[in-house]
């Protein structure tokens, strides 16, 4: 059964996954546009390239149209859509074998100017993000940029909450390490954790 399109917009998450599961392409066409840009803002953390951006989101709703019958509602469709979005990106970066974020401290120049601005503190940040392995970087932007809690990350990443909380501290660690290497100051960033 179709809904008409005004119905679909004013319908839920679950209501909308429901018609998804049963066949209806404009269900899938409205959590898209739904999910679109929120899909986005978290996978451009990852590559800032926009052609994989789209590629990632685009799988991720081919995975939502296909597994939509295999939704159990043990989590909420948010927390389910960002779970396969994860998991594609993490597939795509690993079948990229020249990605940024693998260059070494070293082979970064060092900024010359203090990061205070609101541009420069950004950029400065996602420098820094940009040298966590893949899971700790994922993990920092699900919590400060996304908003989830550690249940919910967990949920998404398919990982044990213990095993959330130490991406967390590990990539804490390695921010307090690379962060001041990055704004100039070297002798803070030879001290290690």
């Amino acid at each position: 059964m179709t809904l008409p399109a005004t119905s679909l917009q004013t319908q839920g998450d679950d209501d909308l996954l429901v018609a998804v599961a049963n066949g209806d392409p404009q269900a899938l066409e409205t959590l898209y546009l739904k999910y679109h840009r929120r899909l986005g803002r978290f996978v451009s953390r990852v590559t800032p390239r926009y052609e994989n951006v789209e590629e990632i989101i685009n799988d991720t709703f081919m995975a939502v149209w296909q597994g939509a019958r295999n939704f159990s509602s043990a989590s909420q469709v948010s927390t389910w859509i960002f779970g396969i979005a994860y998991r594609t990106a993490l597939n795509s970066l690993r079948r990229q074998k020249n990605h940024n974020s693998a260059r070494a401290l070293d082979d970064c120049p060092q900024q010359s100017i203090e990061p205070f601005l609101e541009t420069e503190v950004q950029d400065w940040l996602t420098q820094g993000l940009n040298r966590l392995p893949i899971e700790q970087r994922l993990t920092v932007e699900l919590v400060y940029r996304m908003g989830y809690s550690m249940e919910e990350i967990a949920a998404i990443t398919n990982s044990p909450v213990g095993t959330v909380k130490a991406r967390m501290f590990h990539a804490r660690g390695k921010l307090r390490q690379y962060l001041p290497a990055l704004a100039g100051h070297a002798e803070s960033a030879g001290r290690g954790e």
